[in-house]
C-alpha cells in the first residue's frame, strides 16, 4: 500500500479506526473523513503511534449534511491528485427518528445517501487513479431490510432497527448497481459484513426491548480489530484486485439477501438517490462516464 491514498469515513473509532491502523502499517496514506474534530484528533494520535507513521490526515465532514460533503470532497481534491481506495465505513443508528437539514430520515441519509453522494463526487479521481477500489461497509442486518420507495423517510413507521436494516440493504443495492455501471473503467466496488463487533456503535440507541439482548450479545461479539479484517483485505489484497460487485464476510464472497439482487430496485434506488441530491449538477459529469 506504499504510495496509495486511502480515504475512510468514520475512521475515528471502532472498525474504521482499526482499518486505518492496519492500512497505515502497510504504508498507505490515510485520509480520515470524520464529523467530530476533537475525537478525530485523539484518533489520529493513536493511529500514528500504533502504526508508527505520520501519514494520517483529517477532513471534517458531516455525512448528514450535503453541503458539508461537497466541501469535504473539494478539500480532498485540492490536496490530493489520486485516490486508490475509498472505504465507506461510517454508520449510524438512532433510537428516535430524526431528519437532516434537507428533510431526510437521518439513518438513511448518513448510512447510504451521504456515501452515495461522496462516491459519485470522487468517481473522476477514482477512475483517473485506476486500478482503484470502493468498499462499502454494510451489515448482516441488510437481510432484514425491505425498502419502501414510497416512504423512504419511514414517516409513521419508524423503528431504529428497520431504519438501520433498510440503510444497510441500500449499501448492497448501491454496490451492485455501481459495480455494473463501472464495468471496464478500472474501479472495483464490493460490500461487506464486518461481523458483529463489540464497539461503541449504536450504544444507547436500541429500544428498551432490545437493550438487554444487546448487552448479553456482547459476550459473543468480536473486537474491532477482528471486525476490520475484511475491509483491510478488500482494500489491499491482490486476490480481489479484479473482483467487483460481490458481498463479503470473513474475507470470502458470499450470497447477500434475495432482496439485494433485485435489479429493478437497484436502479430505483440509484434514481431516487440522485433526486435527493441538492446539487445534481456536481454529479452529472461523473455520472456521464458510467453505463446506464
Amino acid at each position: 500500500m506504499i504510495g496509495k491514498n486511502v480515504l475512510i469515513t468514520g475512521a475515528n473509532s471502532g472498525i474504521g479506526k482499526e482499518t486505518a491502523i492496519a492500512l497505515a502499517r502497510k504504508g498507505a496514506q490515510i485520509i480520515m473523513l470524520c464529523r467530530n474534530e476533537e475525537k478525530s484528533k485523539n484518533a489520529i494520535n493513536e493511529i500514528k503511534e500504533r502504526a508508527n507513521t505520520e501519514q494520517v490526515d483529517l477532513i471534517i465532514a458531516d455525512l448528514s449534511n450535503q453541503d458539508s460533503i461537497f466541501s469535504a470532497v473539494t478539500q480532498f481534491k485540492q490536496k490530493y491528485d489520486h485516490l486508490d481506495v475509498l472505504i465507506n465505513n461510517a454508520g449510524s443508528i438512532l433510537r428516535n427518528r430524526k431528519e437532516t437539514l434537507e428533510g431526510y430520515e437521518m439513518t438513511f441519509a448518513v448510512n447510504h445517501l451521504g456515501h452515495f453522494i461522496m462516491t459519485l463526487l470522487l468517481l473522476d479521481t477514482l477512475i483517473k487513479s485506476s486500478p482503484s477500489r470502493i468498499i462499502n461497509v454494510s451489515s448482516a442486518a441488510h437481510r432484514f431490510g425491505k425498502i419502501n420507495f414510497e416512504n423512504i423517510n419511514l414517516e409513521g413507521s419508524y423503528s431504529s432497527f428497520r431504519a438501520y436494516s433498510n440503510s444497510k440493504l441500500a449499501n448492497v443495492l448501491f454496490t451492485y448497481e455501481l459495480a455494473r455501471r463501472l464495468e471496464g473503467l478500472g474501479v472495483t466496488v464490493n460490500a461487506l459484513h464486518p461481523g458483529t463487533v463489540n464497539s461503541n456503535f449504536g450504544r444507547g440507541q436500541f429500544s428498551k426491548i432490545l437493550t438487554p439482548f444487546m448487552a448479553f450479545s456482547t459476550l459473543f461479539m468480536i473486537n474491532p480489530e477482528k471486525g476490520a479484517e475484511t475491509s483491510v483485505y478488500l482494500a489491499s489484497s491482490d486476490e480481489v484486485k479484479d473482483i467487483s460487485g460481490k458481498y463479503f464476510k470473513k474475507c470470502k464472497a458470499i450470497k447477500s439477501s434475495k432482496e439485494s439482487y433485485d435489479k429493478e430496485n437497484q436502479i430505483k434506488l440509484w434514481k431516487l438517490s440522485l433526486e435527493m441530491v441538492n446539487r445534481q449538477d456536481l454529479l452529472l459529469s461523473n455520472q456521464a462516464v458510467l453505463k446506464t
